[in-house]
């Protein structure tokens, strides 16, 4: 008993160092020159290259570790690191560095007929807790959009992948160091204790400005439900492609295989296709079959099922269902009313898509799916903030408060109102 007080005493001794240090670091960089901060991320990108054989070992023993752990394929191609994979980090942290910076920047100005100036500008979040699970570019990618934004971070990485971020991080305090930017700008928690997760909740709110997890369902849950301080985040990626009536068959082959398969464990792949019941003797086959002949299983209701012999039956659990693997649910459904319904009832409002050549059912589509992310005859794989020309992003955020959609750099801020006068006083 008195050991496990005292490990709870340590982890929180040492959490609230963290938390000290990062709000000292943080007054700074609100004030830091946009060339220091991109100097610090040019950097740290050289480091990342140069130190991609250390980085590679060290990732070495995550997957080895995680494969004794017996982790799903999907969650091991997440901690996999290669060589493309570590050039996409370097490539990212260059792409950020050439984002305008929004820090002061004006977004409104006008002035009262008393003569008051009031200028809104943005400003960063201040400290920012970042928890996230086996992805260790995410220590890259989030370090990264942190500090362009001029917060201070504190990242809390999986287990399953404290190596591979400890290389990569270490990468980042290397740009800290060269562009002489505080290291508490961007710091690591040193231990898998999984009380430190606790203590970012619900014991730091002296500190911490606003949390954002990116992980499994269970994570976010735990996190959103939790957390004192405000969150960023969304529980689970369930997507939709609905190929309507009108939808070219070849287009509507290649979006929905490669929503569903390119990768198959991120938020933005497809989970459930919708196909429009005018549709049944003209899409239904070879789409169905286009999943299938790529290896991916298909659940589908009585109507898909009779159109391909190798399609499982569905069940209600399906539509609720995010796989992260190769496994999609399909059901017909009647037009796009349907299809909208259908997304109403079941999505998680991140990202979903329509196929069609008529434009005005697109915007039909468009307008009526409240979700963060909406396509039209393009693939839910574009959910990505690189993709948004963001450089990256911390996540795809589903709420509707603050931020929506991808979490890049601008999604990092918040702002403040400056007021100049001339005398004024309130009659």
């Amino acid at each position: 008993m008195n050991a496990a007080i005292s490990a709870d005493a340590d982890i929180a001794s040492l959490m609230e160092s963290l938390g000290r240090a990062a709000v000292k670091a943080a007054r700074v960089l609100a004030q830091a020159t946009t060339q220091s901060k991109n100097a610090a991320l040019v950097s740290a990108a050289a480091a990342i290259r140069l130190q991609a054989p250390t980085i590679k070992s060290a990732n070495r023993i995550d997957l080895e570790q995680a494969r004794a752990r017996d982790l799903s394929p999907a969650l091991l191609d997440r901690l996999l690191l290669n060589d493309q994979r570590i050039e996409s980090i370097a490539q990212g942290l260059e792409d950020i560095a050439a984002l305008a910076d929004p820090i002061g920047t004006k977004m409104a100005e006008w002035t009262r007929p008393n003569g008051l100036l009031i200028q809104r500008l943005r400003v960063p979040l201040g400290v920012v807790g970042i928890i996230y699970e086996s992805r260790p570019n995410v220590t890259a990618d989030a370090g990264a959009l942190c500090l362009k934004s001029g917060n201070a971070v504190i990242l809390r990485g999986g287990s399953e992948s404290q190596h591979s971020s400890r290389a990569i991080h270490e990468c980042l305090l290397m740009g800290l160091r060269a562009a002489q930017l505080p290291e508490a700008a961007i710091q690591l928690v040193p231990t898998p204790d999984r009380a430190a997760v606790g203590k970012m909740l619900s014991g730091m709110v002296d500190y911490i400005d606003v949390l954002v997890p990116r992980g499994g369902k269970s994570l976010v849950a735990r996190v959103q439900q939790e957390a004192r301080v405000p969150v960023i985040g969304h529980l689970e990626g369930l997507c939709h492609v609905y190929v309507d009536k009108d939808a070219d068959i070849a287009m509507a082959c290649e979006i929905v295989k490669n929503a569903k398969l390119r990768r198959t464990g991120i938020c933005g792949a497809a989970e459930t296709l919708l196909i429009d019941r005018a549709a049944l003797s003209t899409h239904l086959r070879p789409v169905i079959a286009a999943l299938l002949d790529a290896g991916c299983e298909v659940r589908g209701d009585e109507s898909v099922r009779a159109a391909d012999a190798r399609v499982v039956a569905a069940t209600e659990q399906d539509w609720h269902t995010e796989y992260l693997d190769a496994i999609i649910a399909a059901r017909i459904v009647d037009g796009v009313d349907g299809a909208v319904e259908h997304i109403e009832r079941y999505g998680s409002a991140h990202t979903d898509s329509i196929v069609t050549a008529n434009a005005q059912t697109a915007e039909r589509f468009l307008a009526n799916v409240d979700s963060a992310i909406v396509l039209h005859n393009a693939s839910t794989q574009f959910a990505d903030g690189g993709e948004f020309g963001m450089g990256a992003e911390i996540g795809i955020s589903t709420d509707k408060f603050h931020a929506r959609g991808p979490v890049g750099v601008e999604q990092l801020t918040s702002y403040k109102y400056i007021v100049r006068g001339t005398g004024q006083v309130r009659a």
